[in-house]
């Protein structure tokens, strides 16, 4: 959730450190910190943005040829100033940045005070850089060992990035359960959250594993170990990672760049995987595992947030098409309850950043029971797809707003893509049909640009409703979990209260609330279903709603009785939550907007959770 950005070398670290936390601020965060050494230590934090830290460091002496940066996003402690990363040892001289909880800090810091230290903020994290102090002063070790020492005794998740005023050659990091990547430029090293804030310099990179320590000099030496003392050899990569995708690109708002992108991210999902004019579709990480996949008793879907939703699609695909049962499960609740779970199981994690804490600590544990572990994932290298059996990259891009767009239909596209192959393999569609939904899918990305041009009437549609106080979404079938993420998407950017449900749940509870006032936004494409859906939303007008009614292309009967209605194109309906989403992302957008939230940097949001 915090973000973390760190420099060794020649050249000045405060501009390259400023730069990096910029990038990271798409992670969520509610204060900046930095700290320089240059024969001197100095620290500046402040409370709210980069730029506010900028302001307040403006005039000062910012020199300096190692440092490190911080963006938190507050556990321990109310957001200001003090509780700001880096924290400073008590002698002054070792500096901590941290990214994560040390669960134990309480005890740690209550033995702490016994010895005499003495604390001014109400973190976690200071407790950890008194604990380094302590075990370096005790013992008269180096930095690296000192850091070493104090992790055996920390409980918790970390990503941390350490320097020793007395070592001013070296920096520290360390990681467990929450990400760290090491940057090898040219005479100069780079430690940071995820790569984001380094590419400009280098597309060398080390994914550190849990509980590995690395030491990097400014002589262009480093070295990797475990916490048990391990002399690790890890491997290079090179990230394909193009630092334009990393900026607007002329649109005013980063979300607003990711859903128009989402023609050539469904592309980039489906591309070497699909042939329509073939008959095939191919998902590359199933093929090695088919047997055991095909043979499942049981799929699990692990998740939080919007992959959770795209989850719960991903039950109706496989279930519908592949004829294979499935449940979804928050990752939250997956790994703190006791659930059956047998080694002929194949859990499938849906995540984003690949990172987050709940989904990959459900992972573990299931990798315990003998589950086969599937990743669904979008960040190259991340946890989630070092800790999984196989899995399949979304091919989204970076995705910097925080509220997930592009990387959702990119899972969604993925699961369809998973599930028709598993369909193919296990006999349970038949030709004509798997024939016409491989040829659909192909058409997605056309259909998805023909419901972008519609966005001056969704605005204008936005505009009607944005001071409502409370909305709800209603759907059926594969559109039931496509209301659950409208509805979340509107809670998160505009801080409108909205609740998602299976339309035909109404009436038990939820029509009490309808009146004059209240949106409700219908997905009312589902041919299945559509007489229902039309009783639905007479209910609703029966009540005075508003009702906005999201219809196919040509549709007459709704259009009669809805408010507004947006028209989307035909396709078949396990592919249709795939165009019935646009419209709620632009919508939820516009919104936004026009009450004057961040849209790219929501309230209290992190775009990646990498803590409990």
């Amino acid at each position: 959730m915090c973000g973390i950005v760190a420099y060794i070398g020649k050249e000045q670290a405060y501009p390259i450190i400023i730069e990096g936390l910029r990038r990271l601020e798409y992670r969520g965060y509610d204060s900046a910190g930095i700290a320089l050494m240059n024969g001197e230590l100095n620290t500046y934090k402040k409370k709210g943005k980069v730029q506010d830290l900028e302001d307040f460091a403006e005039g000062k002496n910012i020199k300096g040829t190692v440092g490190i940066g911080h963006t938190r996003w507050a556990t321990h402690g109310k957001p200001d100033d003090i509780n700001a990363h880096p924290h400073v040892s008590g002698n002054g001289d070792i500096v901590l940045v941290h990214n994560g909880i040390i669960e134990n800090y309480s005890q740690l810091k209550e033995a702490l005070i016994e010895l005499g230290h003495e604390f001014e903020s109400a973190t976690d994290t200071e407790v950890l850089v008194h604990l380094i102090e302590q075990y370096q002063a005790k013992e008269n070790l180096p930095i690296e060992k000192a850091v070493q020492k104090a992790l055996t005794k920390a409980v918790g998740a970390y990503a941390i990035v350490v320097f020793d005023r007395k070592s001013p050659d070296r920096i520290v990091g360390a990681r467990k359960s929450s990400p760290l990547v090491l940057g090898l430029g040219k005479e100069e090293f780079f430690l940071a959250s995820d790569a984001t804030p380094i590419i400009k310099f280098t597309n060398k990179v080390i994914y550190l594993n849990d509980e590995e320590i690395v030491t990097v000099k400014r002589n262009g030496d480093y070295e990797v170990v475990t916490i048990d003392n391990e002399i690790q050899n890890p491997e290079v990569q090179e990230i394909d990672l193009k630092i334009e995708e990393l900026e607007k690109g002329g649109y005013d708002h980063f979300m607003l760049k990711e859903i128009y992108q989402q023609p050539k991210t469904i592309k980039e999902s489906m591309r070497g995987r699909i042939n329509a004019e073939e008959g095939w579709v191919t998902v590359g990480g199933m093929q090695d595992h088919m047997t055991r996949l095909t043979g499942a008793d049981r799929m699990i879907f692990a998740a939080c947030g919007t992959s959770w939703h795209a989850a719960l699609i991903g039950e109706y695909l496989f279930e519908d098409l592949a004829r294979i049962p499935v449940e979804v499960e928050y990752a939250s609740e997956l790994r703190y309850r006791n659930p059956v779970i047998r080694e002929n199981d194949v859990i499938v994690a849906l995540s984003q950043s690949g990172e987050t804490a709940d989904t990959l600590a459900a992972l573990e544990m299931a990798k315990k029971k003998g589950a086969l572990l599937y990743g669904i994932v979008n960040n190259v290298g991340s946890s989630i797809a070092r800790l999984t059996d196989c899995g399949s990259y979304i091919h989204a891009g970076p995705e910097i707003g925080v509220a997930s767009t592009k990387a959702f239909t990119s899972q969604l596209v993925v699961l369809a893509l998973m599930a028709m192959n598993l369909g193919k393999e296990r006999g349970t569609l038949s030709n004509s049909y798997y024939r016409q939904l491989l040829y659909a899918m192909e058409q997605i990305p056309d259909k998805v640009s023909q419901i972008l041009e519609q966005e001056e009437k969704i605005k204008y549609i936005a505009g009607e409703i944005k001071n409502a106080q409370n909305a709800l979404y209603l759907g059926r079938g594969y559109n039931f979990p496509v209301a659950l993420e409208g509805a979340l998407k509107l809670k998160e950017i505009s801080y409108i209260h909205a609740e998602g449900y299976p339309a035909a749940e109404m009436k038990h509870g939820p029509i009490a609330l309808i009146d004059m006032y209240m949106p409700v936004i219908v997905i009312a494409t589902n041919q299945s279903a559509y007489e229902k859906v039309v009783s639905n939303i007479q209910e609703v007008k029966a009540r005075k709603g508003i009702v906005i009614a999201i219809v196919l292309e040509g549709d007459k009967e709704i259009k009669k009785i809805a408010d507004f209605t947006i028209e989307i194109p035909e396709t078949v309906e396990p592919l249709s939550p795939l165009l019935s989403v646009i419209p709620m992302q632009l919508l939820s957008y516009h919104i936004a907007l026009m009450r004057g939230c961040n849209v790219d940097q929501p309230r209290n949001l992190a775009k990646s959770v990498t803590v409990e």
